[in-house]
């Protein structure tokens, strides 16, 4: 059986123009409507869902807002609790004084006898008294003091621990003398943040039992 195509190619080309027409209308109606889905969509959730969900936490915020106004002495504990919550940061401030001893032991020459010492954390000053030996002893003690240093595990430079080391007075009698020694000490030697190690020069023999002893 033979087929003959009787339609002209004018016709044929018109045929396929109405097609792709009809193609392009239906896509088009298929992105008009997904787009008026998404926009009633956005729509409703701004309108709807988001202001219902505002209302509810304004309810909620007008209740435990009630609920803490009929609490007794609130600004009382809300103090209180405010300043437990600083407490950690005001030990971390916090000198470590029983570092002092084991400072004192290593600074202190072992013809001293230490009958004084008095701290100030505030303005990080010191004042040593006792006697010694001799004079010398006493310069050594001094000396010793100036030539002090310290490194942390943070920082391994060498610091001056002491500095304004000053003989203040002292006096001299038949077996002993008697000193009294002012200083500035850096306050990161008592710092709880870092280990200090404290380097004391050689010329200062210590022990423990010239430590607070008691003069001759």
């Amino acid at each position: 059986m033979v087929q003959f195509n009787l339609l002209p190619d004018v016709k044929l080309q018109y045929v396929k123009a109405q097609r792709t027409k009809y193609l392009l209308a239906l896509i088009s109606l298929v992105v008009s409507a997904a787009s008026i889905t998404v926009l009633l969509f956005a729509f409703l959730t701004v309108n709807v869902v988001q202001k219902k969900s505002l209302s509810d936490l304004n309810k909620d915020i007008s209740k435990y807002s009630t609920q803490l106004k009929s609490v007794k002495d609130l600004d009382k504990i809300l103090t209180v609790q405010n300043q437990l919550s600083t407490l950690s940061s005001l030990h971390d401030q916090k000198p470590v004084t029983s570092r002092l001893f084991g400072y004192i032991t290593q600074l202190t020459p072992a013809k001293a006898n230490l009958a004084q010492l008095n701290m100030d954390f505030t303005t990080n000053t010191m004042t040593i008294g006792g006697t010694a030996d001799s004079l010398d002893t006493v310069s050594v003690y001094t000396d010793t003091l100036k030539r002090t240093t310290y490194t942390t595990q943070t920082n391994s430079t060498a610091v001056a621990a002491f500095s304004n080391v000053v003989l203040s007075s002292f006096t001299r009698g038949d077996k002993n003398a008697g000193f009294t020694i002012t200083c500035s000490f850096d306050p990161i030697i008592f710092n709880t943040k870092d280990a200090v190690t404290l380097t004391v020069p050689k010329t200062s023999q210590s022990d423990l039992s010239n430590v607070f002893g008691e003069g001759n």
